[in-house]
């Protein structure tokens, strides 16, 4: 089936067959992942869509696409308006959608190996409002229609080591156990893939830039395991690895394993995992224990060993970015550059590194007007060039043994208008105020995003995604439960306490449609900053940043900068030079240092 076209009337001529009315296809896998395998890219093999959130519902004469701010243009690029309605989240939702559009008395199905427990009661709630009924299917009708999808990913496990994550993975069971006894259970599930690699300190390459491994796992509270795998995925190294204390089974096991724990007290995470998990388990007979997934939290504060290891890879990385960048500046004016061409020169001098595992997600090299797509992805069809007088943003990352970076740069590629200069100030001093923000422990990022901002409000801008998400060890670029976002919506985490040990980006940026985008990116750890006024007080916490590499000091406007963000900018490009310039030498060094002289 060559067209999109083609494809929703099959899936429609499908769904007429199994008795069904329409279905909702999301942009996940069985894990509640946000990047997921190939064989479970439904979404985008039915609309086109291959951003990294949406949803789709089908219907029998109408059908509807669901993505919030983040890919308002890039949806309409990307997906035929005459097949699917354009649907704004959170203006409105699947759930809302159907309770409107639904036939009466209609049968709605979906793949409860693909959904939430609170989204079906949601939608099941809206659609008996309608006198529809959601139906939980046995076989994903996609899949029956799509016929050459890809098979899941058989590679291998590999072993983490020990040094590298900072605990090993009998400590971290035993711990989970000491949880698992204080919440009166017997077992709790583990769905989520970063949490299961994090946990038995493995990583994998099921998942395009994310090294995790398709997988369940079951902790229980005498600190054993029960591991749901592939068998040909493991060695006899990570079998090793793994211990006694891990039993291995079939990954196509763990739903007749879940039937077996007949009275069973079980936590289970309503959030990382899929209905059909409860839903086994209540067949069962076990008891469920709404919970939280135990190494939610261990994994995104950071333990020193992490935290060593995520400064070294900020180094290295820093380093590539400002070959890259003096590279940048001195061909493109030339230009000979596009999109792809200077991705493909980016990941180039990643690999010279020789300690680059992947990318930790598709490079956004977005010139002139594809820069004010936030989350673009470059392709032959898109590709522009790199011209004279525009702005051109790179937003990319590296996956390194002991670190996963993530950094976005905004240049100039000749003279740029005032205002441009204005935009990109107003965000920089955005970014400073986030850097510099200081607040007393248990303050959420929601409590601090409007601080970026505030200066793009001043003269009526804004920014439709988020400031700030977490960042795994050698793990998922996007990381959670922290954020800096609005609170509620679509932005899950922004309630979150920050901690100290865990690890954000800090990135505001403004986009002006069809003609630029701006976003300055550093990672940052979360740290104490100063001891409390009282005994009473709490301590005060901060942010110390990780990233280190030039920003454009072309595109700044000084006199829209106070002395403290100046002396900010200043401070942190000489940090930039002691930090990097040992890694470069010759042209390369004096560039950084020219790129980094102070201003004012």
């Amino acid at each position: 089936m060559s067209t999109h076209a083609d494809r929703l009337n099959a899936l429609r001529t499908q769904l007429k067959e199994d008795g069904l009315d329409g279905f909702v296809v999301p942009l996940t896998d069985e894990h509640m992942s946000e990047y997921v395998g190939s064989y479970a890219q439904r979404l985008a093999w039915l609309t086109g869509f291959d951003g990294s959130a949406g949803a789709a519902a089908v219907l029998p004469e109408e059908a509807a696409i669901f993505t919030d701010g983040r890919y308002t243009i890039q949806v309409r690029q990307q997906v035929d308006g005459d097949l699917f309605a354009y649907e704004d989240v959170p203006q409105t939702s699947i759930a809302a959608w159907l309770q409107e559009h639904a036939p009466e008395g209609g049968r709605i199905g979906y793949d409860p190996w693909l959904h939430t427990r609170a989204w079906v009661r949601q939608a099941t709630k809206s659609l008996a409002a309608r006198g529809a009924e959601l139906v939980a299917v046995e076989r994903n009708p996609i899949d029956a229609v799509w016929l050459d999808r890809p098979e899941p990913s058989k590679a291998h496990l590999v072993t983490y080591d020990e040094k590298l994550a900072g605990k090993s993975s009998a400590a971290k069971r035993q711990e989970m156990a000491d949880w698992i006894e204080s919440e009166g259970a017997d077992a709790t599930v583990l769905a989520a893939l970063d949490s299961i690699a994090w946990t038995f300190n493995v990583r994998g390459a099921d998942v395009t830039h994310t090294p995790v491994a398709l997988a369940y796992a079951l902790v229980h509270k005498d600190g054993t395991a029960d591991l749901f795998v592939e068998p040909e995925k493991i060695s006899d190294e990570v079998r090793q690895h793994l211990g006694n204390g891990v039993r291995l089974h079939d990954r196509d096991a763990f739903e007749t394993h879940l039937k077996s724990l007949k009275g069973k007290t079980v936590a289970v995470d309503p959030e990382r995992s899929v209905a059909a998990i409860p839903q086994a388990l209540e067949a069962a007979g076990a008891r469920i224990l709404d919970r939280r997934d135990p190494a939610v939290l261990p994994k995104a504060i950071k333990n020193e060993a992490e935290i060593n290891g995520h400064k070294e890879a900020q180094y290295r990385d820093g380093a590539v970015i400002s070959r890259f960048l003096k590279w940048l500046e001195e061909e493109a004016p030339k230009g000979e550059l596009d999109e792809l061409t200077v991705a493909a020169k980016l990941l180039e001098m990643r690999e010279a590194t020789g300690q680059l595992k992947d990318i930790s997600f598709d490079t956004i090299s977005g010139a002139g007007p594809n820069g004010a797509l936030p989350h673009y992805r470059v392709n032959e069809a898109s590709n522009h060039p790199l011209e004279m007088n525009s702005i051109y943003l790179v937003d990319s990352g590296g996956q390194y043994l002991d670190g996963t970076t993530d950094i976005t740069r905004t240049v100039i590629v000749g003279e740029p208008t005032e205002e441009m200069k204005d935009r990109f100030t107003r965000v920089l001093k955005g970014h400073i105020a986030i850097a510099t923000q200081r607040w007393p422990q248990g303050i959420s990022g929601g409590r601090l995003d409007s601080f970026a901002r505030q200066y793009l409000w001043q003269v009526g801008l804004d920014y439709a995604h988020g400031t700030g998400h977490g960042v795994g060890a050698f793990l998922a670029v996007h990381e959670g439960p922290q954020r800096i976002s609005p609170p509620g919506g679509a932005y899950a985490g922004a309630d979150e306490p920050l901690a100290p040990g865990m690890i954000l980006s800090n990135e505001p940026g403004y986009y002006k449609a069809n003609e630029y985008g701006i976003r300055i990116e550093n990672l940052v750890l979360v740290v104490e900053v100063g001891g409390a006024a009282s005994e009473a007080d709490k301590p005060l916490l901060g942010f110390e940043t990780l990233t280190f590499a030039p920003i454009d000091r072309r595109l700044i406007e000084p006199e829209l900068l106070t002395p403290a963000e100046l002396q900010w900018l200043n401070d942190y490009h000489a940090e930039v030079v002691e930090k990097i310039g040992p890694r470069l030498e010759g042209e390369e060094l004096e560039w950084l240092k020219a790129a980094c002289a102070p201003i004012g």
